[in-house]
């Protein structure tokens, strides 16, 4: 017998921006349940990235720097007849997502010396222009994506 459908647990989107995406950022910015800490940080980011970028609406910075971030391939380790192959696959869109913000996060946070909002904003300006670490990261697995082309053909 078949497994029930598992039912997506919609997010609701933020206040300030009306995005879905900033509330799923500030979703995996928020440690031990302090949302408001984390709202602040992210709104305090965006004012910052306004500033610096000289731009309008900082949304567009943020989505290019996620477009920038995410990857289109990963890599799966596969066992076959005793042997481990690392195996190129196709990212799905929200584990895209996920993975970007967790590397522009992650890329912020190793960072010393200054506020979480600061090092945020100088993280998604970097990225959206095509540097920064979260960018390295995405390069990165995709030229192991590309060395291990040869077991694409293990992926099923």
């Amino acid at each position: 017998m078949r497994k029930p459908i598992k039912r997506k647990h919609e997010i609701k989107p933020d206040t300030k921006y009306n995005s879905v995406k900033v509330s799923k950022f500030i979703n995996h910015l928020m440690k031990n349940g302090k949302k408001s800490v984390a709202e602040k940080v992210v709104y305090d980011t965006f004012e910052l990235i306004k500033e610096k970028a000289k731009v309008e609406d900082p949304l567009e910075i943020f989505e290019q720097a996620l477009k920038n971030a995410a990857p289109v391939l990963e890599i799966r380790s596969r066992r076959v007849g005793g042997a481990n192959y690392q195996v190129p696959v196709e990212v799905r869109m929200e584990r895209r997502l996920f993975l970007a913000m967790t590397w522009i996060l992650e890329a912020a946070r190793n960072k010393k010396g200054q506020p979480m909002h600061i090092k945020l904003a100088d993280e998604i300006l970097m990225t959206s222009k095509g540097e920064g670490e979260a960018f390295k990261k995405r390069e990165n697995v995709h030229k192991m994506a590309e060395a291990n082309k040869a077991f694409a053909h293990f992926a099923w």
